[in-house]
């Protein structure tokens, strides 16, 4: 109650302030209200129309024209399709959040300026949510791509991911497809087939990530290895260049990422290298390098939780979904300079995730690693034929990714 009486001053003090300032220029800590075709909470829509208020808070913004900008992407694509089924949305989106208690004051502003729903788009922004929710039991919380929630005995949080892991497979059989080209050309070797990958934090969504990569890339280039280098940041454009670059430099003919920005994809390309991307098209600041990136596609999540809460209906503590549903994505081929055959074999690939018959996790394979909060390594063989099934909800995992071990092959740095 407190936190709820000193929130309204300050919203009061704030609406002055904005007044004589004329409202917030963005940046750190900004927050804009809002969405294409929608009104605020509290107009009256038309007839048989309906509305709903909506906060989402983001590690960064769209500049990053990565993990934000794919978000805010997923966000508009939601917000047009709720609105042909009547379902009109008022957005307060707060950029360039960090994973530290201004988390927690963005979701006790949010729930207190009347939204109905919040998403929290971050992996670490989930503890801090976590803190606000139960002060709000009528306000539903998502914390996107974290589990905790889905385990929480509050019932008004939850947890979302999707099986990302299938488009970075993908995008490692484009990738191999490349290095296998420059074998066959005699411009490398087989052992000079290797791949940097630029990480965020030595996570299992991470490991997941990179694995998955990894497997893809060898399904066509059997002698490819891997090197990865963690910046400690989901977000530092800066850091993420200087890992590719260094990755470059250690001899790796090919660069993918888990991180944010596009400074791996333009120092791959000012190395002399080819680059896989994520959470967006690369080819656009890296023509000559970027081959393919893959994404989710928030869209039909936010839509989902979005109708639930207007139709006053329950949703998934725990949900994820893949390329079959449409939550993962790849984005267009660079086919001028893929290697030939590739647009064919990704469509052979995907009918073969969408369908079950190809496992991104299928052995034969060995790796090392320990679980979180575990004492010692473990060691995983995993025997041709048989695969590590993962994010699978129906089977009570949770969405966020649980892979761990560092397979034969791979090196972090």
């Amino acid at each position: 109650m407190k936190k709820q009486i000193l929130a309204l001053v300050l919203a009061g003090a704030m609406a002055l302030g904005m007044a004589a300032c004329g409202g917030d220029t963005g940046g750190e800590g900004s927050t804009t209200s809002g969405s294409t075709g929608s009104q605020a909470s509290g107009t009256s829509a038309a007839a048989g129309e309906k509305s709903i208020k909506v906060g989402m808070i983001c590690i960064g913004d769209e500049n990053d024209q990565g993990y934000t900008y794919n978000m805010v992407r997923g966000q508009k694509e939601a917000t047009e399709a709720l609105k042909k089924e009547g379902i009109n949305v008022d957005w307060v989106v707060k950029y360039n959040i960090g994973e530290d208690a201004t988390c927690e004051d963005a979701n006790t502003d949010l729930a207190d300026s009347d939204c109905k729903l919040i998403f929290n788009t971050s992996f670490g922004f989930e503890d801090y949510m976590l803190k606000v929710a139960p002060d709000y039991p009528d306000i539903q919380f998502v914390a996107c791509t974290n589990q905790a929630s889905a385990k929480s005995k509050l019932t008004n949080v939850h947890n979302a991911f999707a099986n990302i892991y299938e488009g970075r497979y993908l995008a490692g059989v484009a990738g191999g497809m490349k290095l296998k080209q420059l074998i066959d050309e005699k411009k490398i070797t087989a052992d000079q087939a290797v791949i940097g990958y630029v990480g965020a934090y030595p996570y299992s969504e991470v490991i997941s990530g990179f694995t998955a990569f990894y497997l893809g890339a060898k399904s066509v280039c059997p002698s490819v290895t891997m090197k990865v280098k963690y910046v400690n940041s989901w977000s530092n454009a800066t850091e993420e260049a200087n890992a590719a670059t260094a990755l470059a430099d250690e001899g790796c003919k090919l660069i993918s990422q888990h991180s944010d920005n596009t400074t791996p994809a333009t120092a791959a390309q000012s190395a002399g290298v080819f680059q896989c991307g994520y959470n967006n098209d690369m080819s656009g600041v890296a023509p000559q390098a970027s081959l393919i990136s893959c994404r989710i596609d928030w869209a039909p999540y936010f839509e989902y939780a979005i109708k639930s809460v207007v139709d006053g209906k329950s949703f998934a503590k725990d949900w994820t979904a893949g390329m079959k549903e449409g939550a993962v994505v790849m984005t267009p081929l660079n086919e001028k300079i893929a290697a030939p055959g590739t647009a064919d074999k990704l469509k052979e690939v995907q009918k073969g995730i969408e369908d079950g018959t190809i496992h991104p996790f299928e052995g034969p394979w060995t790796g090392k690693g320990k679980a979180f909060g575990a004492d010692k390594e473990d060691t995983k063989t995993m025997p041709a034929g048989q695969w590590y099934k993962e994010s699978d909800v129906a089977d009570g995992q949770p969405s966020a990714p649980q892979f761990y071990w560092i397979l034969d092959g791979i090196t972090p740095e």
